[in-house]
């Protein structure tokens, strides 16, 4: 049976936290969600890169591919640097994904943006912060 492709897109850092955080996140998504075939690139300094990772899904068998940046909110990375990584034009959410002699359809995700999700864990970080007084 066919899954899905999860490339999880993190910044990148010459400090170790932020790949720690993009790999158990996807730890965290690949545990809860066995449907999905879950994997990290990186925009720069860490490795794998995101062109790196893409090699990688091609030895899986996945029939759709959806890239999901690990950041906050647009700006250059999402509008212009990881399209062009993943083969897309600017602007555009969708593409194809060459695997195993076949195109599969490519999805490019929003990145996190407002959310109540996001608001309901600033506040557990307030109230974690408040519990330390």
């Amino acid at each position: 049976m066919s899954k899905k492709g999860m490339l999880l897109v993190g910044h990148g850092s010459k400090l170790p936290y932020n790949q720690e955080l993009v790999e158990k996140t996807a730890a965290i998504i690949a545990a809860k969600n066995t449907d999905f075939i879950v994997k990290c690139g990186f925009m720069n300094i860490n490795t794998p890169s995101i062109k790196d990772t893409m090699k990688e899904f091609q030895k899986e068998s996945i029939d759709v591919l959806v890239v999901v940046p690990l950041f906050l909110a647009k700006g250059v990375h999402i509008e212009k640097d990881i399209p062009g990584e993943i083969g897309i034009p600017e602007g555009t959410k969708k593409g194809t994904f060459a695997l195993n002699g076949k195109s599969i359809p490519l999805v490019y995700a929003d990145p996190i943006g407002s959310d109540p999700l996001l608001a309901d864990l600033m506040v557990k970080n307030a109230k974690d912060a408040l519990n330390h007084l």
